[in-house]
């Protein structure tokens, strides 16, 4: 058995970039994890060169990560990137005669060589391997011809299961053009047959959307409890007043919001999780509608307290507004007494207005649109909580509201579990990958 030291030259050129002109640099973030390829070479004056740009590459070379070994970012030098200047973060393999570059590149993939590494990571903010780690790895030589025979093998397997991942993107693709579809159509009052329209075939009164508005306002003004003078919600505004089915009406959002409650944002510092602490939503687990609430982080019922505005009851709508913009979920019951992160806005709505229908507005594609065009660049991409009270929101009656999503939720929980479905067998994909490098590497095994 040989270790990675065995099959690689000892040093790497660490002269760094050329003295004058430019120079293309690869360093950690250059690499795709999932394609295990250069994607993203920088090319730089070499008077902006970073400190860690000391490594002069050659094709073949082949690209480990020492940082977060778990991840596995690893990659092979291609022929055009000759010349390159690579990060000091990565250890560099170059095979030594007899070595074939592919087959070293697929052996630093293996499971048995990212159990290994993730074995000895040292630190815990920037947890990473040693070279004396990798280059301590083993791996069993096989002949120059069958190291050859064994990478063909590899990549005509893997050229099956690229294109069925393909395929698989594809048929994901298709679905969230779909999913967009059903809400466009949705918000637009085409998925069922208006209000308007069933009454004047059977003969029946119905609360437009129109009258619908005027009573949450009506009523919004009649239960102010609150300190000092009733401040008017925002109205919608004029110049961006859209064309409705009959029967509609156009609000602010928040004309629909609870009148002795304003949106608010959430916990700023949220400190350490406590296990027996409040349940703390973040973006992350926002998405396509709903709240991942499998294994949300739990805080300090002390630092939950200091934010009481955004202390969930249950039926409140959360919006995203930092990064992922525009996320949203309907707060289930199960979550009162929970809080949010600052980058979740509470957005709690009227008791007699319909808060999923507000959610699906929100999730739809042209808001969504709207909402990503008002946010502005900080740190990161942030929305403002103000722009989301001035949005307009369409208000169809509430028996049309409740048609409308029944139908919406009837047609996208089809693409969801196909979506599911999806996931499942990309996984799998993932796993048969897994295992045609173990067969093909069987004997690869840590060395100490």
């Amino acid at each position: 058995m040989s270790t990675l030291a065995d099959l690689t030259v000892p040093k790497i050129d660490q002269s760094g970039p050329p003295k004058t002109g430019e120079f293309t640099y690869i360093d950690i973030s250059s690499i795709d994890n999932d394609l295990k390829r250069v994607v993203e070479p920088k090319r730089l004056p070499v008077g902006a060169a970073p400190s860690r740009a000391k490594q002069r590459l050659q094709p073949g070379d082949v690209l480990v990560s020492m940082t977060r070994p778990n991840l596995n970012a690893v990659a092979i030098v291609s022929p055009d990137l000759k010349g390159a200047i690579g990060s000091t973060g990565f250890h560099v393999l170059r095979p030594v005669e007899g070595i074939e570059p592919r087959w070293l590149f697929y052996g630093v993939q293996t499971h048995t060589f990212v159990e290994a590494m993730s074995s000895l990571v040292q630190g815990a903010l920037y947890p990473a391997v040693r070279p004396k780690d990798i280059k301590g790895f083993g791996l069993d030589a096989p002949s120059w011809s069958e190291q050859q025979r064994i990478v063909a093998e590899i990549e005509k397997q893997f050229s099956r299961l690229d294109e069925a991942v393909a395929n698989l993107k594809r048929v994901k693709a298709n679905l969230k053009r779909y999913k967009a579809a059903v809400l466009k159509t949705a918000v637009n009052g085409r998925l069922v047959r208006t209000e308007a329209e069933l009454a004047r075939q059977d003969g029946h009164d119905y609360e437009s959307g129109v009258e619908l508005l005027a009573r949450l306002l009506k009523e919004r003004a009649g239960t102010w409890s609150g300190r000092g003078k009733y401040r008017e919600p925002v109205p919608p505004q004029q110049n961006a007043r859209q064309i409705v089915p009959e029967g509609w009406a156009v609000s602010s959002l928040e004309q629909l919001t609870a009148p002795d409650r304003p949106c608010g944002y959430g916990v700023l510092q949220p400190g350490e999780d406590v296990s027996s602490g409040v349940p703390f939503v973040r973006v992350g687990d926002i998405a396509d509608g709903r709240g991942c609430l499998e294994s949300l982080k739990k805080i300090s019922p002390s630092i939950a307290a200091r934010y009481p505005r955004t202390q969930l009851e249950g039926g409140e709508v959360l919006i995203t507004l930092v990064g992922a913009i525009g996320r949203t979920a309907i707060v289930p019951q199960s979550l009162n007494g929970a809080n949010v992160a600052r980058a979740v806005a509470v957005i709690p709505i009227a008791q007699d207005m319909n808060a999923r229908w507000v959610e699906l507005w929100l999730r739809s594609p042209d808001s969504a649109t709207e909402l990503n065009q008002a946010a502005h660049e900080v740190a990161r991409k942030t929305l403002n909580l103000e722009d989301v009270r001035r949005m307009n929101i369409a208000i169809p009656p509430l028996s049309e509201q409740r048609r409308i999503i029944e139908a919406a939720e009837r047609a996208l929980s089809v693409a969801i579990k196909q979506e599911n479905a999806i996931e499942i067998t990309m996984r799998r994909v993932e796993r048969l990958r897994a295992a045609v490098l173990s067969v093909a590497f069987n004997h690869s095994r840590p060395m100490r």
